[in-house]
């Protein structure tokens, strides 16, 4: 297994107050270190991405977490974006969205990301997939260097 010689930065891009809130929740409970931004939309996402505005002086996430049914630009459009810029195509970039849509699933493939995770609603699921995708950043693969460490 991996181990991290720092802490995971994981970037979220979350419309949902409630379902943000559950994952700030999920990822401080248990033991293991990282760091959760939560933005609200996929421009914001974009903009914290690319170091724009309030974000000038942010760290490039590890790991980015992305809901596909956003405002402004849904993720979709942002794992576009992502996937082809050179400067942010090596982020790996998980799909945690209440969509089962098969439609969704095979396009963001396509867009590669590395995964598709369907947001259960019940709070102690929602608990465990949070939990799941933190250790498996943290614990088992290695993630690609962060240029700003």
């Amino acid at each position: 297994m991996a181990e991290q010689q720092r802490p995971v930065r994981i970037l979220m891009a979350e419309d949902s107050p409630s379902d943000a809130e559950l994952a700030r929740l999920a990822f401080k409970n248990g033991r293991l270190v990282n760091e959760l931004t939560i933005v609200k939309d996929g421009v914001e996402a974009i903009a914290y991405l690319r170091k724009e505005g309030q974000y000038a002086d942010v760290q490039r996430p590890d790991v980015i977490l992305l809901d596909l049914n956003m405002p402004k630009k849904d993720g979709l459009e942002v794992l576009a974006e992502i996937k082809k810029d050179p400067d942010l195509k090596s982020i790996p970039v998980v799909i945690l969205t209440t969509s089962e849509d098969e439609r969704d699933i095979m396009t963001a493939y396509r867009l590669y990301a590395s995964s598709f995770i369907t947001k259960p609603v019940e709070f102690e699921k929602f608990l465990e997939v949070a939990k799941s995708i933190k250790s498996f950043y943290v614990n088992v693969v290695t993630l690609p260097p962060n240029e700003d460490t």
